[in-house]
């Protein structure tokens, strides 16, 4: 009985699920070390200078960092409700915060659970497992077929005019902005629980990091803008992500419980 419960506690993070991480991982790390070879090849064949290549190559890590940010917050935000090892495999492969974590959210709303609560059944969390990988299967399968076309278009619109661009760009950041409206006004104005009662999540901590992370956008952003800090503008959304999750954490230890977890909903 002990042991069923305890392999039911651990089936998140249990020794076939490392291992399938680990395979998936070091996958895909050889097939981005094989495509790096191809294309220094290449390079070679074009005439490229060597230390133009490594500088290329350079860059490009540098540039990998900031994201690499948002995937690392992404991870630590699935994991108290998914564990680990799942958020680890999809991020590893294809995904961001946009979409891992609505596809999460939209799951768990069918079971009347949050992100906030550990997930215990295997039912679940397979149904979650689908919905997060089944989802972006079809951008894999589309874009084959569809992305020059597209691009095509896309590029023709933008690239008449300087107006044009500036407006692909408006359109690029609404669309994020979108993404980002959508989950807050999910938590204010809450959802129906499989007992029928409204619940949400938003509250004075909710409130409290998200007003930490638009002011830590924001000054971040000037500093880029006053003191030309293009590099910085990378890892102005992440590190932004980060106040916000340290404040929360500041919060946490030093408001008395009731006021800390006090929700719209009760």
């Amino acid at each position: 009985m002990v042991r069923a419960l305890s392999v039911a506690a651990d089936f998140k993070e249990d020794g076939v699920m490392y291992a399938i991480a680990a395979f998936v991982v070091c996958f895909v790390i050889a097939e981005s070390l094989f495509f790096i070879r191809k294309a220094w090849k290449q390079g070679k064949k074009l005439g490229i200078s060597e230390e133009k290549l490594k500088n290329t190559v350079f860059s490009s890590a540098l540039f990998t960092v900031a994201p690499a940010i948002s995937i690392l917050t992404t991870v630590i935000v699935l994991a108290s409700a998914l564990g680990l090892v799942l958020p680890w495999i999809r991020l590893s492969v294809i995904g961001n915060l946009a979409y891992e974590t609505v596809a999460t959210e939209s799951m768990l709303g069918v079971f009347g659970s949050t992100l906030s609560t550990e997930i215990t059944d295997p039912a679940q969390f397979g149904a979650v497992a689908w919905v997060m990988t089944i989802g972006t299967c079809f951008a894999l399968v589309l874009l084959p077929i569809t992305c020059k076309s597209i691009q095509k278009k896309i590029g023709g619109a933008v690239h008449k005019s300087e107006t044009s661009s500036r407006s692909a760009d408006a359109l690029s950041a609404a669309a994020f902005i979108g993404v980002i409206a959508a989950f807050v006004a999910r938590a204010v104005g809450g959802r129906i629980a499989a007992d029928k009662i409204t619940v949400g999540d938003a509250g004075v901590m909710s409130v409290c990091t998200l007003v930490t992370a638009i002011v830590v956008s924001l000054l971040l952003e000037t500093l880029c803008v006053k003191l030309n800090l293009k590099k910085l503008q990378p890892f102005a959304m992440p590190l932004s992500m980060f106040a916000a999750m340290g404040m929360a954490m500041l919060l946490t230890a030093v408001l008395p419980d009731k006021v800390a977890q006090l929700t719209w909903w009760g």
